[in-house]
């Protein structure tokens, strides 16, 4: 399978971005690890005011049990008031829906947001939960025994990698 160009998607998620910022004001939080780069990426593009925010919702899955603690916790990070804002919630890749709801139900420990809007780079399908992203770079049809994960090299090249599930 051919994977898209993550830079072009960037870009794409970029340009879409900034017709909402442009319409109203919103505070950029990405979603560890993947949301969380391109959320720095998207941050100075936007001239936004208000600064990035970045979650790590380790804590907030639903299946913690299951998978256990994941060795790279990084601290969630929200500099800002969420109370009454219009909070643009960025992840890397949308599946079953279970991470959105874990960052939806850290960000109301927060306070309670006007709004949430969702961006993702690339939207698999596969929804285990009822979410959907409002803006979106690309759509993808992978199997349930493919992950799409997205890296960063040393320069923040972004680029793609399709694992195959045992």
């Amino acid at each position: 399978m051919q994977l898209p160009d993550a830079e072009h998607l960037v870009a794409a998620l970029a340009d879409k971005i900034k017709q909402l910022a442009a319409r109203e004001p919103v505070a950029l939080v990405g979603i560890h690890s993947g949301g969380a780069w391109l959320a720095e990426r998207l941050h100075p593009m936007l001239t936004a005011e208000t600064p990035l925010g970045a979650l790590d919702i380790s804590f907030y899955r639903d299946d913690f049990e299951q998978r256990g603690l994941h060795t790279q916790i990084k601290p969630s990070h929200i500099p800002f008031e969420v109370e009454g804002r219009h909070i643009l919630l960025i992840d890397d890749v949308l599946y079953t829906g279970r991470t959105i709801r874990g960052a939806m139900n850290e960000l109301f420990d927060y306070g309670r947001p006007a709004k949430i809007t969702l961006a993702v780079l690339v939207d698999r399908g596969g929804r285990e939960m009822p979410v959907e992203a409002q803006i979106v770079a690309a759509k993808l049809d992978l199997s349930p025994a493919q992950n799409l994960e997205l890296l960063r090299d040393e320069n923040g090249v972004f680029s793609f990698k399709l694992n195959e599930k045992n």
